[in-house]
C-alpha cells in the first residue's frame, strides 16, 4: 500500500507516533510519503520504501503570517497524484484535517480520489480544538475525514463530548519499539549521576503548565528527605527558567540536573528509578509508556489516558492531580528496595502489551477497511 502521513516533524508525541508508525509500515513493506515542512526528528534512517516532501512555504510581504495549510494542501495534491498514494493519513487535527480536506477536493475535480484518515493525539482536541477560532473547522474536517482514530479511549470520549462529531472513532492506543526502547547498560553514566547509590528519579516532558512541573519539584523535594535521591528533567520549554530559579531558591541544584532536549531518552530511562509524571492532562501519556520500556516504574496522575496505561499498583500509583503527598507516599513504596524490581518488571511487561509488533496490525487493518468503503462509495 502507498500511504501518506502528515504530521509536526518536531519531538511531540503526535510527530513521533507518526514518525515511528511511517518507519514501522515501511519496514513491513509499505511504501510511506512524510509530507511536512522539515524532516521528522525521529526519521533517522534510510529505507527504500521511505520518502519525505518537504512543504515549500513562500514568503510575500503581503502576509503577515505564511499561508502554510495552502501550501500543505498543494503539496499533498501533489504527492498523492504524483506518487499515486493510496491513503492519506494525517496526525493532528490542526491543522492537518483541514488541508487535507480541501486536498481532497482538488483531487476529486482531477477525478483522483483519496480516502483521508485523521488521528486525534490530544491537545488538538482538548485544549487547541475546542477555542472557538478553531471548533467549527475542526469539526468540520474530522467529519469530513474517512476514518478518525484516536490514542486512548479517554481521547475518543472528549472528543464525542466537545465536539458534534457524526462519525464513529476508532482506538488504537499509541505504541512502543521495544527494540529501541529497553534497560540497555549504563551502569558507568548511573554511577557518574548517583556516585552514592542515590536513587535516580526521571521526568521527561515539554515544561508547560499541563505538565506541572512545579509537582515534580515538590515531589522531588519530599523525597529525597526520605532517602538519598537525584532529578532528571529532560527537555524544554515556556516553564524551564522559572524551574530553574525555584531549585536554586530550594537549594537543590546538586541533585537536579536539566538535560534538555534528548534524542536518545532511552539512554537515561535505562539508568532510572522511577518515572514522574503528574500532569493535568494527558490523552495517552507517550513518556511513561517509553519509561516502562525501560523498567521504569510510573508515578502519575490519574487523567485522560494514563489509567489506560499505567495500572494501579502493578506498573506504577495513580494520584489526583496536584495530590503531591499521595504520589510521595507512593513513590517512597515503590523505591523501597524490597519492591523495586517487582515493580520494573510489572512496568516492562505493561509495556509489552503496546509493542509495536501488536499495534501495526491494527493501523494495516483499519487503512484496508477505509480504501475499501471509499471504493464502495465511489
Amino acid at each position: 500500500m502507498k500511504i501518506g502521513i502528515v504530521c509536526y516533524p518536531t519531538f511531540g508525541g503526535s510527530g513521533v507516533v507518526a514518525t515511528e508508525l511511517g518507519k514501522a509500515l515501511a519496514k513491513a513493506g509499505h511504501q510511506v510519503h512524510f509530507i511536512t515542512y522539515s524532516q521528522p526528528q525521529r526519521l533517522d534512517f534510510f529505507n527504500e520504501n521511505l520518502y519525505y516532501h518537504e512543504v515549500n512555504i513562500p514568503s510575500y510581504p503581503l502576509f503577515q503570517y505564511p499561508p502554510y495549510e495552502s501550501a500543505l494542501s498543494s503539496e499533498m495534491v501533489q504527492v498523492v497524484a504524483g506518487s499515486e498514494l493510496d491513503v492519506l493519513h494525517v496526525h493532528y487535527a490542526i491543522p492537518h484535517a483541514s488541508s487535507a480536506y480541501l486536498a481532497k477536493q482538488i483531487l476529486a475535480a482531477q477525478g483522483i480520489h483519496i480516502p483521508v484518515i485523521t488521528t486525534l493525539h490530544g491537545t488538538d482536541i482538548t485544549l487547541v480544538g475546542k477555542d472557538e477560532s478553531y471548533a467549527p473547522v475542526v469539526t468540520f474536517s474530522i467529519n469530513q475525514s474517512d476514518g478518525i482514530t484516536a490514542v486512548s479511549e479517554s481521547l475518543r470520549q472528549d472528543t464525542f463530548s466537545h465536539f458534534n462529531i457524526t462519525k464513529e472513532i476508532e482506538v488504537i492506543p499509541n505504541f512502543i519499539d521495544l527494540e529501541r526502547f529497553n534497560r540497555q547498560k549504563k551502569e558507568h553514566f548511573k554511577k557518574a549521576i548517583c556516585p552514592g547509590d542515590e536513587k535516580l528519579i526521571v521526568h521527561t516532558s515539554n515544561f508547560r503548565k499541563v505538565k506541572r512541573i512545579d509537582d515534580v519539584i515538590s515531589i522531588f523535594e519530599k523525597l529525597r528527605k526520605l532517602m538519598p535521591s537525584k532529578l532528571l528533567l529532560v527537555g524544554d520549554g515556556p516553564d524551564r527558567a522559572r524551574i530553574e530559579r525555584r531549585c536554586k531558591d530550594l537549594d537543590m541544584c546538586s541533585d537536579v540536573r536539566f538535560l534538555g532536549k534528548l534524542d536518545a531518552i532511552e539512554e537515561v530511562l535505562s539508568v532510572a528509578d522511577l518515572f514522574l509524571l503528574p500532569s493535568e492532562s494527558e490523552s495517552f501519556g507517550l513518556a511513561a509508556l517509553e519509561a516502562m520500556a525501560c523498567e521504569v516504574p510510573v508515578i502519575s496522575s490519574n487523567v485522560g489516558g494514563l489509567p489506560e496505561l499505567n495500572v494501579h499498583g502493578y506498573s506504577g500509583f495513580l494520584s489526583d492531580v496536584g495530590d503531591v503527598d499521595d504520589m510521595v507516599k507512593n513513590a517512597a513504596y515503590i523505591l523501597d528496595d524490597s519492591r523495586l524490581e517487582t515493580f520494573k518488571a510489572n512496568a516492562l511487561a505493561r509495556a509489552k502489551e503496546f509493542d509495536i509488533a501488536k499495534i501495526l496490525p491494527l493501523y494495516e487493518a483499519y487503512y484496508e477497511k477505509v480504501v475499501e468503503n471509499a471504493k464502495m462509495v465511489l
